[in-house]
């Protein structure tokens, strides 16, 4: 039954039912009705959407990785689609308020949540947060993800992470590393980097990845993990050493530098990933479409190319795939939290 049958028939037993006019006939009109409408197959019903612009909401500031990916992402579904996608910043307490504004959204697909681990990671670390991922939200599709690098200051006598494992497990503290602050994709590949490979290193916090960077270029602090696309420059020019990337494999970036499985932490993996959620309840139709024309843009030459001059590499899953990818994402990440008894004010 196509939705033409299906709109044909329905609207012919209505006519009868209203010459009809007694009530059970008209309840029984509406019950076939809903029974027809769900019989149309999700692609037919889903044709009408987008029928007028959809918002991906960014909860975090202008310029920052999320907002650069969701505005060419937001570029190409308005060209697949023929309608407006429109990108609004809601920065905040930890990404908490452009979330939450998500959670609350209707569940019809036309307000989107572009995430990255951050969400994550807050799923342990702050316990008032005002949803639960799991439970508020729908998994449409993951966008892209990429590596960090582990830089030291130039001048730190360690040449390679095996050697820099050696020499802070002789010296408990010796060293430390910046993060762009706590919970941060960037705290937390180092508390990883800590916890399986079993040394201590102290964390220095700031309030932006700028700021830590300036202080390890500096000499100020020993090292930190940073965005491969970032920190290329200055590696090539001397200004720090790359000891290890984070992905599990080579960056097309850096493929001159080992991975942190190669270089001696085995099974160590933590890439910064970016995806695509919907309020709980978006119906099943239009997060399928969304999740395929995804990964129609993600296989663009163009997307492939660009992306990879930067380190950047699409992901594909399906909603239940990346459902999946989200439930181990939070577990891993809470352990870290548990484990090194990470705190927030």
């Amino acid at each position: 039954m196509n939705a033409f049958t299906s709109f044909a028939g329905i609207k012919l037993f209505t006519g009868f039912a209203r010459l009809a006019c007694p009530t059970r006939v008209r309840v029984a009109a509406a019950l076939v009705i809903a029974a027809a409408w769900s019989a149309v197959p999700g692609p037919a019903r889903a044709e009408t959407y987008p029928s007028h612009p959809v918002t991906i909401v960014v909860p975090f500031g202008a310029g920052g990785s999320a907002d650069v990916y969701a505005r060419v992402l937001a570029q190409r579904l308005g060209r697949e689609t023929g309608q407006s996608f429109v990108v609004e910043n809601r920065p905040g307490a930890g990404a908490v308020i452009g979330t939450q504004y998500v959670a609350k959204a209707a569940p019809d697909g036309y307000t989107l949540l572009m995430m990255s681990n951050t969400q994550t990671v807050n799923e342990t670390l702050l316990k008032r947060r005002p949803y639960n991922l799991m439970q508020d939200f729908t998994a449409v599709a993951p966008v892209n993800e990429a590596p960090l690098v582990l830089v030291v200051r130039a001048g730190l006598p360690v040449k390679s992470v095996k050697e820099l494992i050696e020499q802070a497990k002789r010296s408990p503290g010796k060293f430390n590393y910046a993060s762009s602050g706590t919970g941060t994709p960037y705290h937390m590949a180092g508390e990883l980097f800590k916890s399986m490979a079993g040394i201590n290193i102290a964390h220095i916090p700031y309030k932006s990845s700028g700021g830590a960077r300036t202080d390890v270029l500096g000499g100020q602090v020993d090292m930190m993990f940073d965005a491969v696309s970032t920190m290329t420059e200055l590696i090539r020019t001397g200004k720090v050493v790359a000891l290890a990337t984070t992905g599990k494999e080579r960056s097309s970036v850096l493929p001159d530098t080992p991975t942190m499985a190669e270089a001696g932490v085995p099974g160590y993996t933590a890439t910064i990933w970016l995806g695509l959620l919907a309020p709980k309840g978006t119906p099943p139709d239009v997060v399928n479409f969304l999740n395929e024309r995804i990964s129609r843009i993600a296989d663009q030459p163009d997307i492939r190319s660009e992306w990879a001059q930067s380190g950047v590499t699409p992901m594909k899953m399906t909603p239940a795939q990346f459902t999946t990818f989200l439930k181990q994402d939070i577990d891993k990440w809470g352990a870290i939290v548990k484990s090194a008894n990470i705190t927030v004010d």
